[in-house]
This record gives structure tokens, sequence and C-alpha cells, in this order.
């Protein structure tokens, strides 16, 4: 899935990637990865940032947000966001909580 703001890469395979694998391709991408995590249906309200983010979900799942689009997207595990610098999103974790890589462009 691609907007103006963001794009969206499903993973690809029926079963999910280990942390390590996707530590790898981001790694193999020139990206310096970090782990972040969140609890059961945490929120995070409208907001922007001045760098291109790239994420990939571990485990569980995330819902994010353009409230100035409409438009939403969820992801699972192994699904990657490419969020470029001043895009405003929000973000609601799922049930399971949620483990992602992140890198920054």
């Amino acid at each position: 899935m691609t907007t103006n703001s963001f794009r969206v890469t499903p993973w690809e395979t029926a079963s999910p990637p280990t942390e390590e694998l996707l530590y790898t391709i981001m790694a193999g991408q020139g990206l310096n990865p970090y782990s972040w995590s969140n609890g059961p249906h945490d929120v995070y309200s409208a907001h922007k940032h001045g760098f291109d983010k790239v994420i990939y979900v571990v485990r569980g799942s995330i819902t994010f947000g353009l409230p100035l689009l409409k438009q939403k997207v969820t992801l699972h595990a192994g699904d990657r966001l490419d969020l470029p610098a001043g895009t405003v999103h929000d973000a609601q974790v799922g049930a399971e909580g949620v483990i992602c890589l992140e890198g920054h462009l």
C-alpha cells in the first residue's frame, strides 16, 4: 500500500520473521536499527518527525494513521512502514502489544 505520505510493504511469507532476520535486512540497507515496544492498546497522538524512518514489526500489531487523509493501516509481524519526514501520523498498538525495529534515513 502506498499513499502520498507513506508506504507499507507486507511480509510475503506465511511464517513471521525473527528479530535477527529483520535486523540483518535493515542493516543490509544501511540502516542502524534499534528496538522499541509498547503494551496493549497504547496510543500515540498525531505528530511528525524531522527525519525519514523505516519500521518493521517484529511481534504483535500496530495501526498507523494519517489523520489529515483519514487513512489507516495495520501492520503485523514482518510488515514494513516507510514514513517520510514531516508526515503527520498517529498510532495505536494492538491487543497483544508490539515490538518493532526502527531505523532512520
